[in-house]
């Protein structure tokens, strides 16, 4: 299929760099020009060195150093972000529409590999969901080796189908995890050594037949610890899932914007792996610091088409790391074509490229900002509790008991909401579960803001909602309805809802301390947050639906608070309307 590709640029008649070109980028985006002169006189004497100068009063400062990786060329992010923002101007002045005849296919089929069906008889776990999705980690330093009945509840309540609907076109298998479009762009590949009942090998994991395929045999652990410069969990972790976007698959509806919607459609997956992890007693954690080429190539993915984007480790097991690793054959193995034929978008690329890692050693120092955001996370934060309205403090644990994969298997993307009002304790209660800390060791990236349309024991206005207190600080009274149903590309859904929780993240200070990396880090975490407000409203029989936004007039409206702030997920909760019989 190399030669199936239709440039995007040729194909939309130059559409993604006009409207790139009608956002105006960040003053940091600026590259500064080097002299002509001075570039000269040194180009012919420096090799591989990377030639900055600086203008500061009437010096020049000349720093040498090697050519940075291209993690830290911010200007590459604020590009990419800056041309996939929407606007009312650009949404009406788009060519695009969707070709029917050419959708892709829903699933990754190796032809040329058997199956190994998973068990699907296995038991729920009988956790309650709210504490399940509000479970931060699994404490203790015990040997856990998950069965291989846990993977594959694992498995599926992240990536499996849980519901089909027949249309007059066809059929729609609908997945555990929320996705954009229902196009399930992610695919789900296992690493492990010998378990239970299972061989050591690399899998990729196929939702159609419930099936994993073996793509190597033998325990490859090892790369994956390297890859992640000898990251704790990954070298005692027996059991690995990576998830790897496959960008046609997504982009065919939504183009260049795909590559946010990689962060959140991935998030989904894992707020439902996590919380499965917790349920089982399984330690899991998200890890996204990792050389792209090293994960790619274990997983022999074809990277103009498809990506690793994050992995989680799952159970623990002491001694030993895994053996380093070893040089790795190219696999070649065959797969059914998504289309006929495939538009390439290369800004999808490109981001990527710019926000990938390419050395052990610039991922743990990349791994080491952490530190740092915190630090700067403490001089940001400006709790005023005499604004604050009633509310939080504590983790709230009410409602009903439904265990965790009766929920999963409920949740859908509510359609319809009616305009009845939830309690503020059902609202309070989704915030707080929802945002128990996720990176071990620092804060969230991501700020959450507040329409309040209609709870009982709260104002409707804008809110700023305070993580660390579980408070609500009242930004500006009065009836938003109308303007949460602009914000929300003038959709009926934003506007009928009981609330709507928009994602809003300092990218400036993010960019600085994690560089483009950073960017994939706060979608993906936006995601993560989204897809456990969707389980939590679920596990209160209530409703919810994730939402694309108009990028700088939702900036605008929750400003002066939100100033400098870029939009990132919305998600509405309320009450769902059921469809007639």
């Amino acid at each position: 299929m190399k030669g199936d590709f239709v440039d995007a640029r040729k194909h939309q008649s130059g559409y993604d760099e006009g409207h790139a070109c009608r956002f105006p980028a960040s003053p940091c985006d600026g590259k500064i020009k080097l002299p002509r002169p001075i570039f000269d006189a040194f180009k012919t004497q420096i090799a591989d060195v990377l030639l900055r100068v600086f203008h500061k009063r009437r010096f020049i400062i000349l720093d040498l150093m090697m050519p940075p990786s291209p993690n830290r060329d911010i200007a590459r992010t604020w590009k990419y972000h800056n041309a996939t923002k929407h606007s009312e101007w650009s949404i009406r002045a788009s060519p695009h529409y969707l070709d029917w005849q050419n959708h892709p296919f829903p699933f990754k089929i190796y032809t040329t590999i058997d199956p190994n069906p998973l068990p699907k008889d296995a038991d729920q776990t009988g956790i309650v969901a709210l504490s399940a999705i509000g479970a931060s980690s699994v404490p203790g330093d015990a040997e856990k080796v998950p069965a291989l009945g846990d993977l594959a509840r694992i498995l599926y309540f992240s990536a499996g189908i849980t519901k089909k609907k027949t249309y007059a076109g066809g059929e729609i298998y609908f997945r555990a995890a929320s996705c954009t479009g229902a196009l399930y762009e992610f695919e789900l590949y296992l690493v492990c050594n010998d378990l239970p009942d299972w061989k050591a090998g690399v899998y990729h994991f196929s939702p159609g037949d419930f099936a994993l395929r073996l793509l190597r045999a033998g325990d490859f652990r090892g790369v994956l610890v390297h890859a992640t410069a000898s990251e704790s969990s990954i070298a005692r972790a027996p059991a690995i899932i990576v998830c790897a976007g496959t960008y046609w698959r997504n982009s065919w509806k939504y183009r260049t914007r795909t590559y946010r919607h990689f962060g959140w459609d991935n998030g989904t997956i894992l707020a439902n792996m996590l919380a499965m992890a917790s349920a089982l007693r399984l330690p899991a954690k998200v890890v996204l610091g990792f050389v792209d080429s090293e994960v790619n190539a274990l997983l022999d993915l074809d990277t103009s088409r498809e990506v690793a984007f994050s992995m989680v480790s799952l159970g623990r097991i002491n001694g030993e790391s895994p053996a380093t690793p070893r040089e790795l054959s190219k696999l070649n193995f065959p797969t059914i074509p998504l289309s006929k034929s495939e538009i390439d978008y290369p800004g999808l690329r490109e981001i990527h490229e710019a926000s990938s890692l390419e050395t052990r050693e610039e991922v743990a120092e990349w791994r080491s900002a952490a530190s740092r955001w915190e630090r700067a996370a403490a001089r940001a934060t400006r709790v005023r509790q005499g604004d604050a309205s009633r509310g939080g403090g504590r983790v709230r644990d009410s409602g009903p008991t439904d265990p965790i994969e009766q929920v999963i298997l409920r949740r859908g993307s509510t359609r319809k909401f009616e305009r009845q009002p939830i309690t503020l304790d059902q609202l309070l209660t989704i915030l707080t579960t929802s945002t128990q800390p996720i990176w071990p060791g620092f804060s969230l990236l991501n700020n959450l803001y507040l329409i309040i349309n209609a709870v009982d024991g709260l104002a409707p206005g804008a809110y700023y909602y305070h993580v660390a207190t579980a408070d609500l600080e009242l930004l500006k009274s009065g009836n938003f309805r109308n303007e949460a149903r602009y914000l929300g590309l003038q959709q009926d859904l934003p506007g009928d809802a009981a609330a709507d929780v928009f994602f809003l993240a300092p990218l400036d200070p993010i960019l600085d301390v994690f560089g483009n990396r950073g960017y994939r880090v706060t979608q993906l975490e936006a995601g993560m947050l989204g897809g456990k407000i969707y389980l939590a409203a679920y596990a209160l029989r209530l409703g919810a639906t994730g939402l694309t936004f108009f990028d700088d007039d939702v900036t605008q409206f929750f400003s002066p608070h939100a100033a400098g702030k870029s939009a990132t997920f919305l998600v509405a909760i309320g009450k769902g309307r059921k469809p007639p019989q």
